[in-house]
Protein backbone atom coordinates (compact mmCIF):
# COMPACT_ATOMS: atom_id res chain seq x y z
CA UNK A 1 0.00 0.00 0.00
CA UNK A 2 1.52 3.59 -1.46
CA UNK A 3 1.85 5.67 1.80
CA UNK A 4 0.97 9.51 0.90
CA UNK A 5 1.43 12.35 3.55
CA UNK A 6 -0.81 15.10 2.87
CA UNK A 7 0.64 18.69 3.98
CA UNK A 8 -2.29 21.50 3.87
CA UNK A 9 -3.89 24.11 6.15
CA UNK A 10 -6.99 23.93 4.42
CA UNK A 11 -9.02 21.08 6.55
CA UNK A 12 -11.17 20.80 3.04
CA UNK A 13 -8.64 19.73 1.13
CA UNK A 14 -6.88 17.23 3.84
CA UNK A 15 -10.77 15.76 4.27
CA UNK A 16 -11.40 15.72 0.42
CA UNK A 17 -8.26 14.12 -0.52
CA UNK A 18 -8.16 11.82 2.68
CA UNK A 19 -11.29 10.42 1.70
CA UNK A 20 -10.75 10.22 -2.28
CA UNK A 21 -7.19 8.44 -1.57
CA UNK A 22 -8.15 5.71 0.98
CA UNK A 23 -11.07 4.73 -1.46
CA UNK A 24 -8.36 3.83 -3.71
CA UNK A 25 -6.15 1.86 -0.84
CA UNK A 26 -3.20 4.84 -0.21
CA UNK A 27 -2.61 4.91 3.23
CA UNK A 28 -2.88 8.68 3.97
CA UNK A 29 -1.42 10.82 6.62
CA UNK A 30 -1.40 14.57 6.85
CA UNK A 31 0.25 17.59 7.94
CA UNK A 32 -1.14 21.17 8.42
CA UNK A 33 2.24 22.93 8.84
CA UNK A 34 6.21 22.45 7.40
CA UNK A 35 7.33 21.93 10.86
CA UNK A 36 4.94 18.88 10.95
CA UNK A 37 5.32 17.88 7.55
CA UNK A 38 8.73 17.42 8.07
CA UNK A 39 8.65 15.67 10.86
CA UNK A 40 6.43 13.38 9.78
CA UNK A 41 8.62 12.61 7.01
CA UNK A 42 10.96 11.14 9.06
CA UNK A 43 8.93 9.29 11.53
CA UNK A 44 6.29 7.97 9.06
CA UNK A 45 8.22 7.58 6.05
CA UNK A 46 5.91 7.81 3.19
CA UNK A 47 6.10 7.23 -0.13
CA UNK A 48 4.66 10.83 -1.83
CA UNK A 49 4.51 14.02 -0.31
CA UNK A 50 2.09 16.19 -1.63
CA UNK A 51 2.18 19.80 -0.76
CA UNK A 52 0.97 23.09 -0.79
CA UNK A 53 2.86 25.94 -0.56
CA UNK A 54 0.97 28.33 1.64
CA UNK A 55 1.52 26.91 4.87
CA UNK A 56 0.76 29.22 8.04
CA UNK A 57 4.92 28.65 9.63
CA UNK A 58 7.00 27.58 6.88
CA UNK A 59 6.53 28.68 3.29
CA UNK A 60 6.24 25.22 0.90
CA UNK A 61 9.78 25.57 -1.18
CA UNK A 62 11.79 25.76 2.59
CA UNK A 63 9.90 22.47 3.41
CA UNK A 64 11.14 20.68 -0.06
CA UNK A 65 15.05 21.86 0.37
CA UNK A 66 15.00 21.02 4.62
CA UNK A 67 13.77 17.73 2.76
CA UNK A 68 16.15 17.22 -0.06
CA UNK A 69 18.94 17.64 2.40
CA UNK A 70 18.57 14.33 3.67
CA UNK A 71 15.40 12.35 1.40
CA UNK A 72 14.67 11.57 -2.03
CA UNK A 73 10.85 11.17 -1.12
CA UNK A 74 8.69 12.22 -4.14
CA UNK A 75 7.16 15.39 -3.64
CA UNK A 76 4.25 16.78 -5.60
CA UNK A 77 3.01 20.60 -5.53
CA UNK A 78 -0.47 20.87 -4.47
CA UNK A 79 -0.72 24.75 -4.61
CA UNK A 80 -2.99 27.97 -5.84
CA UNK A 81 -0.04 29.34 -7.04
CA UNK A 82 -0.18 29.58 -10.48
CA UNK A 83 2.72 31.71 -11.81
CA UNK A 84 5.74 30.47 -13.78
CA UNK A 85 7.91 32.03 -11.46
CA UNK A 86 6.48 29.58 -8.11
CA UNK A 87 6.77 26.54 -10.17
CA UNK A 88 10.11 26.87 -11.17
CA UNK A 89 11.51 28.12 -7.80
CA UNK A 90 9.62 24.74 -6.47
CA UNK A 91 11.29 21.94 -9.42
CA UNK A 92 14.22 23.47 -8.93
CA UNK A 93 14.20 23.44 -4.82
CA UNK A 94 13.52 19.70 -5.67
CA UNK A 95 9.86 19.01 -6.26
CA UNK A 96 9.19 16.09 -8.58
CA UNK A 97 5.77 17.37 -9.87
CA UNK A 98 3.69 20.69 -9.64
CA UNK A 99 -0.85 20.59 -9.80
CA UNK A 100 -2.28 23.79 -9.31
CA UNK A 101 -5.28 24.48 -7.22
CA UNK A 102 -8.41 23.60 -8.22
CA UNK A 103 -7.16 20.53 -9.00
CA UNK A 104 -9.15 17.43 -10.81
CA UNK A 105 -8.73 14.70 -8.41
CA UNK A 106 -8.02 12.22 -11.18
CA UNK A 107 -4.89 14.43 -12.74
CA UNK A 108 -3.69 13.90 -9.13
CA UNK A 109 -4.35 10.52 -8.96
CA UNK A 110 -2.33 10.16 -12.38
CA UNK A 111 0.45 12.44 -11.05
CA UNK A 112 0.58 10.27 -8.12
CA UNK A 113 0.85 6.77 -10.25
CA UNK A 114 3.75 8.68 -12.29
CA UNK A 115 6.02 9.51 -9.64
CA UNK A 116 5.86 5.91 -7.48
CA UNK A 117 6.28 4.03 -11.12
CA UNK A 118 9.50 5.94 -11.42
CA UNK A 119 10.80 5.81 -8.00
CA UNK A 120 9.97 2.11 -8.67
CA UNK A 121 11.57 1.89 -12.34
CA UNK A 122 15.19 3.44 -11.39
CA UNK A 123 17.14 0.47 -12.80
CA UNK A 124 18.41 -0.20 -9.21
CA UNK A 125 17.84 -3.98 -8.17
CA UNK A 126 14.46 -4.97 -6.54
CA UNK A 127 15.14 -8.65 -5.80
CA UNK A 128 18.26 -10.06 -4.12
CA UNK A 129 19.25 -13.22 -2.83
CA UNK A 130 20.36 -12.35 1.42
CA UNK A 131 21.15 -16.20 2.48
CA UNK A 132 18.22 -18.70 1.58
CA UNK A 133 15.91 -16.04 1.47
CA UNK A 134 14.85 -13.78 -2.16
CA UNK A 135 13.90 -10.35 -0.52
CA UNK A 136 11.65 -8.66 -3.41
CA UNK A 137 12.02 -4.53 -2.25
CA UNK A 138 9.03 -4.02 -4.66
CA UNK A 139 6.36 -6.36 -2.69
CA UNK A 140 8.38 -5.66 0.98
CA UNK A 141 8.47 -10.05 0.58
CA UNK A 142 11.35 -11.86 2.30
CA UNK A 143 10.48 -15.89 1.31
CA UNK A 144 12.98 -18.56 2.20
CA UNK A 145 14.02 -21.50 -0.29
CA UNK A 146 10.95 -23.56 0.98
CA UNK A 147 8.42 -20.97 1.14
CA UNK A 148 8.39 -19.65 4.27
CA UNK A 149 8.21 -15.90 4.91
CA UNK A 150 10.45 -13.60 7.19
CA UNK A 151 8.40 -10.75 8.76
CA UNK A 152 10.34 -7.64 8.50
CA UNK A 153 9.38 -3.81 10.36
CA UNK A 154 8.70 -0.52 8.17
CA UNK A 155 12.21 0.38 9.60
CA UNK A 156 13.93 -2.95 8.75
CA UNK A 157 12.95 -2.91 5.20
CA UNK A 158 14.10 1.62 5.06
CA UNK A 159 17.01 0.37 6.21
CA UNK A 160 17.86 -2.55 4.23
CA UNK A 161 16.30 -0.67 0.76
CA UNK A 162 18.97 1.53 1.02
CA UNK A 163 21.79 -1.19 1.92
CA UNK A 164 20.20 -3.21 -0.96
CA UNK A 165 19.78 -0.48 -3.48
CA UNK A 166 23.68 0.52 -3.19
CA UNK A 167 25.02 -2.91 -3.68
CA UNK A 168 28.65 -3.43 -2.27
CA UNK A 169 29.18 0.64 -1.46
CA UNK A 170 29.70 1.59 1.60
CA UNK A 171 27.06 3.28 3.08
CA UNK A 172 28.08 5.45 6.06
CA UNK A 173 26.71 5.62 9.44
CA UNK A 174 25.08 9.48 9.00
CA UNK A 175 23.26 8.24 5.74
CA UNK A 176 21.43 5.17 6.86
CA UNK A 177 20.47 7.41 10.26
CA UNK A 178 18.97 10.14 8.18
CA UNK A 179 17.36 8.21 5.94
CA UNK A 180 16.02 5.82 8.45
CA UNK A 181 14.92 8.22 10.83
CA UNK A 182 15.79 11.71 9.98
CA UNK A 183 18.52 14.45 10.45
CA UNK A 184 18.17 14.50 13.88
CA UNK A 185 19.71 10.65 14.56
CA UNK A 186 22.82 11.03 12.78
CA UNK A 187 24.93 10.42 15.92
CA UNK A 188 22.20 7.68 17.02
CA UNK A 189 24.66 5.11 16.13
CA UNK A 190 23.71 2.61 18.63
CA UNK A 191 20.02 2.14 16.24
CA UNK A 192 21.82 1.17 13.46
CA UNK A 193 24.09 -1.97 15.73
CA UNK A 194 20.84 -3.16 16.81
CA UNK A 195 18.57 -3.25 13.49
CA UNK A 196 21.32 -4.62 11.55
CA UNK A 197 21.63 -7.43 14.09
CA UNK A 198 18.17 -7.84 14.02
CA UNK A 199 18.19 -8.28 10.29
CA UNK A 200 20.72 -10.54 10.16
CA UNK A 201 19.00 -12.90 12.57
CA UNK A 202 16.54 -13.02 10.61
CA UNK A 203 18.23 -13.08 6.93
CA UNK A 204 21.47 -14.64 7.04
CA UNK A 205 22.41 -18.34 7.41
CA UNK A 206 25.07 -17.39 10.25
CA UNK A 207 24.28 -14.32 12.04
CA UNK A 208 27.63 -14.30 13.66
CA UNK A 209 29.44 -14.49 10.22
CA UNK A 210 27.36 -12.50 7.62
CA UNK A 211 27.59 -12.80 4.47
CA UNK A 212 25.55 -10.20 2.83
CA UNK A 213 25.15 -7.50 5.92
CA UNK A 214 28.25 -6.08 6.50
CA UNK A 215 29.83 -4.12 9.16
CA UNK A 216 32.84 -1.56 8.25
CA UNK A 217 34.04 -0.84 11.48
CA UNK A 218 33.81 3.04 12.48
CA UNK A 219 32.34 3.70 8.98
CA UNK A 220 29.07 2.04 8.04
CA UNK A 221 27.64 -1.08 6.50
CA UNK A 222 27.59 -2.85 3.22
CA UNK A 223 25.57 -5.05 1.16
CA UNK A 224 27.56 -7.73 -0.43
CA UNK A 225 25.22 -9.85 -3.46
Amino acid sequence: MTRVLIVDDEPQILRALRINLQARHYDVIAAADGTRAIAAVAAEHPDVVVLDLGLPDLDGIQVIRALREWTPVPVIVLSGRRSSTDKIDALDAGADDYVTKPFDINELLARLRAVTRRRGTTGEPARVRIGRYTVDLATFDAQRDDGERRHLTRTEWRLLELLVRNPGRLVGHAELLQHVWGPTYVNEVHYLRQFLAQLRRKLEDDPARPRHLLTEPGMGYRFQP
